[in-house]
């Protein structure tokens, strides 16, 4: 599965921001543009919750269970998502998000094995636990070592 050609130059970008340690701020960014756009498909905002929580986890060290290649890829999605000026501009009212729908939908699809078992691994813990992977990291967060 070949992936969307702009998405590409996101994950160098990707790579760098998780080196950082700058996921927090991203995480930050994606919940405040999702939040503030109540146009977003219900699978859409659903996704982003699953990367969002995916990538809370990881950060903190308690879901590591990932392949380096997924994560990179998970990340690169988010920072198209977030990117006001990807293939179709999302200030285009009704098409600016066709872009975003198909590049996390194939990040979906790409990696739904690595998803899966994080779903799967999240419906595992207890319920304090998963609402603590709703909660976003703060900006000076130390990441967990691993």
């Amino acid at each position: 599965m070949k992936a969307p050609w702009n998405f590409l130059k996101y994950l160098p970008l990707a790579q760098r921001l998780i080196k950082r340690g700058k996921i927090p701020a991203l995480l930050l960014a994606v919940a405040r543009k999702s939040s503030s756009k109540r146009g977003l498909l219900k699978g859409l905002r659903e996704d982003l919750m699953l990367l969002q929580a995916l990538c809370v986890a990881w950060w903190r060290g308690e879901y590591r269970a990932i392949s380096p290649n997924a994560l990179i890829a998970i990340v690169a999605g988010l920072l198209y998502f977030l990117s006001p000026l990807d293939a179709i501009p999302d200030w285009l009212p009704g098409l600016g998000f066709v872009d975003d729908l198909a590049v996390l939908g194939w990040v979906m699809r790409k990696w739904s094995g690595e998803l899966d078992a994080f779903r799967a691994w999240k419906q595992s813990q207890s319920a304090d636990r998963q609402a603590a992977l709703l909660q976003l990291p703060a900006l000076d967060e130390p990441k967990a070592d691993g």
